[in-house]
């Protein structure tokens, strides 16, 4: 009879499109994880072939969790998703996640400078500030300075036509809450698009930070304190301690060096479509696939998945 996964330390999970062939991918899979440790492993385990990827795994007891994931990508170079994590507290409890150019499509700063004339010049900063090469809260402040006297009607136009959410980013959440998991949308960005896009997507819960305006239009001023990267970190282990978890239980994703320091306090950081700051430390990057992918991290297979459009 087959081990289970948990008779073993650690899972290996690949993603990749579905036009990939299955076959290669297993092969790929194992030759790797062999290189890698040479112990007893578990046999490969088909999480999804019927839908837009296809997700195999297989446990081992990896002496070295950083080798096998390194082998991983070294063997499909750039053509999958690896994730290798423990095999305990696999599925996590509490989801959260970024919002700009994570759950959504867009930096909806940049999109609302551009009703301002002032996209490329805005959007520039935005890269540096994601990079960690500026830091964020002055990065903040300049950029919404800038925006002063913008049309609060521009806000709504932005949300409606610019704003769109991320491919698997519902299925991602509502599979998660279906298995009991609390999901938290905690943004850099602003209340305004963190409360509608947390009710469209699914979330229990969202923090932003604040336009001020006067009325009519933005005063070009954000309300303090600012959510950068530590209000980012105070969140998740504020939302751990409010559902009597720890940190291992808890899976948190974003793309810039705001989200480095819940990424790293989590269970499983998940970098996704990242700055390269935030993918080296991360304990598993998504540059392939989709929102589903955190999925089949956890071990959820097709059949488990609640989809969602």
């Amino acid at each position: 009879m087959d081990r289970k996964t948990t008779d073993f330390s650690h899972v290996a999970v690949v993603v990749a499109r579905a036009d990939k062939s299955l076959q290669l991918i297993g092969d790929r899979l194992e030759k790797a994880l062999a290189a890698a440790d040479p112990g007893e492993k578990a046999p490969v385990r088909l999480l999804s072939g019927e839908r837009e990827f296809t997700a195999i795994e297989q446990a081992g007891n990896f002496i070295d969790p950083q080798a096998a994931r390194k082998a991983l990508e070294e063997a499909f170079e750039g053509d999958a998703d690896i994730c290798v994590s423990t095999t305990s507290d696999r599925r996590k409890k509490l989801l959260i996640c970024d919002m700009d150019s994570t759950i959504i499509q867009q930096e909806c700063l940049d999109e609302l400078a551009d009703f301002a004339g002032l996209k490329a010049e805005i959007s520039e900063i935005t890269e540096r500030a994601m990079r960690g090469e500026l830091e964020f809260e002055p990065a903040l402040r300049e950029r919404v300075g800038k925006l002063a006297g913008l049309d609060l009607a521009r806000l709504d136009q932005c949300y409606r036509e610019r704003i769109t959410l991320m491919p698997g980013a519902r299925t991602l959440v509502s599979t998660m809450k279906a298995q009991g998991a609390h999901a938290m949308l905690v943004s850099g960005g602003f209340t305004f698009f963190t409360s509608r896009i947390g009710e469209a997507a699914g979330f229990d819960i969202h923090r932003g930070n604040t336009l001020l305006d006067d009325g009519n239009a933005l005063t070009g001023k954000v309300a303090e304190p600012i959510l950068g990267r530590k209000a980012k970190l105070a969140a998740l282990e504020e939302q751990v301690a409010a559902l009597g978890l720890s940190n291992t239980d808890a899976l948190a994703m974003g793309d810039g060096a705001n989200d480095l320091a819940m990424i790293e306090a989590a269970g499983l950081g998940v970098a996704y479509r990242a700055k390269p700051v935030v993918a080296a430390a991360s304990d598993c990057a998504i540059n392939v696939t989709d929102l589903t992918a955190p999925l089949y991290f956890q071990g959820y297979t097709d059949t488990e998945i609640v989809w969602k459009h």
